[in-house]
């Protein structure tokens, strides 16, 4: 239980997230990107190879749902924080510990007691296909808000009217990324969180269902304002940097495989099958 718990604060799981915020919100633009996309997601999967492969069924009923609670948790906690949040990467960074939340509600929809149920293979390929949708959707929000902080010079919510006449394709690129954590079709958040939906309303954790929905509006309300003042109409802003169009593209480009996860989820979800614990072979037909 200890070195889970050393794995869980490495995941910024809630409650063990308090270094995530500041890490991310102080770190460059490139190294709070890939924070976000890889080192959670390396300590998860990790969690999940101990707790599927190698000690199935170890954890007990009781531990699996608490590991589900606090993964519910997280997607409240985190998601209120972000919508108090006044400046751009912190926002995104509290974005974070709300999205992980998503990923550990796995545990107790998949089978981590080692019971093998129906609905295993929807939860399992669910927190796979949100893991690998957040990392490129989170990975291209920070790299946008460090052109913005490069061409600002600062990244305070407030003054960011009009930015998509200074900044279009990064404003794009922000814009995509949030319908992705918002788990709007057809992006690949909306894949992985309707095979969640689908795996609690199955398993009668009702509860953990209504958390998922809740989480997509939150998730609309700390994102909507940002994107509504950088599309209101105001005189373009001073760009303190000159910023090319070729770095813009490049979390564009992050953002729009988010999408094509969604819109092309088959080979996506055929190759998740390969490596399946035993407890999650069987799935909703």
């Amino acid at each position: 239980m200890g070195s889970a718990a050393g794995l869980f604060a490495k995941t910024a799981r809630f409650p063990f997230h308090a270094w995530l915020p500041p890490a991310h919100a102080g770190a460059p633009a490139p190294a709070s990107a890939m924070l976000s996309a890889l080192v959670p997601k390396a300590s998860f999967f990790i969690l999940l190879i101990v707790w599927f492969e190698v000690m199935p069924g170890a954890a007990g009923p009781v531990f699996v749902k608490a590991i589900g609670v606090l993964g519910a948790a997280a997607i409240l906690y985190g998601s209120v924080l972000a919508i108090r949040q006044r400046r751009l990467k912190r926002l995104i960074a509290y974005s974070t510990v709300a999205q992980i939340g998503y990923l550990f509600l796995v545990f107790p929809l998949a089978g981590g007691t080692g019971e093998e149920q129906p609905w295993q293979a929807g939860a399992w390929t669910a927190a796979m296909l949100h893991a690998v949708s957040h990392a490129l959707s989170n990975a291209a929000m920070f790299l946008a808000a460090g052109l913005v902080l490069e061409a600002v010079g600062h990244d305070r919510l407030s003054a960011l009217r009009g930015l998509a006449t200074t900044m279009p394709i990064t404003v794009f690129t922000f814009a995509l990324s949030a319908v992705t954590l918002m788990g709007l079709p057809p992006r690949g958040g909306f894949v992985a969180k309707y095979l969640m939906l689908t795996a609690a309303f199955a398993s009668g954790e009702i509860a953990f269902a209504l958390v998922i929905l809740a989480g997509g509006l939150l998730a609309a309300a700390y994102l909507f304002p940002m994107l509504a003042l950088a599309f209101l109409k105001a005189p373009p802003l001073r760009e303190t940097a000159p910023i090319s169009g070729a770095r813009q593209v490049v979390p564009l480009t992050l953002a729009g495989l988010a999408i094509l996860l969604g819109i092309l989820s088959g080979p996506p979800v055929e190759f998740l099958q390969i490596g399946r614990p035993s407890a999650g072979e069987a799935g909703i037909e």
